[in-house]
């Protein structure tokens, strides 16, 4: 399974950005992986942002973004999204997207596949 994010660049406080995951490999059963979003600031260990169940049924958030970000996908398109509102000069990280065969997991050791991330950079 081969991972790929898009949608990351330079914005100002206060902007949205919508990030994308696009998935692809043989024999892909896109909707059989629960997907996240992790995210790298510079100097500080990757974080959990947030994971979604291959049916889409249940979404998790890490508290701190609770609100302001929204993970979305489109089984159709194998595809993953992160909504990001008013966003913050904190926000500003490299943005990974994983896929784990499990249910629902939150933990960077039960992701399976891994992107090579997108950047995000919130300037004040």
């Amino acid at each position: 399974v081969q991972l790929v994010e898009s949608g990351g660049r330079l914005v100002q406080a206060g902007d949205s950005l919508r990030l994308s995951c696009t998935a692809s490999g043989r024999a892909l059963s896109f909707s059989g992986f629960a997907m996240g979003w992790f995210r790298q600031a510079p100097g500080k260990e990757r974080e959990f942002v947030a994971v979604i169940s291959g049916n889409a049924e249940e979404t998790y958030y890490a508290n701190s973004l609770k609100g302001r970000f929204t993970i979305s996908r489109d089984n159709a398109k194998n595809t993953v999204y992160l909504q990001m509102n008013s966003l913050k000069p904190e926000d500003t990280a490299v943005y990974y997207c994983a896929a784990s065969i499990k249910v629902v997991v939150f933990g960077e050791d039960e992701y399976d596949y891994w992107g090579q991330g997108t950047q995000v950079i919130v300037s004040s």
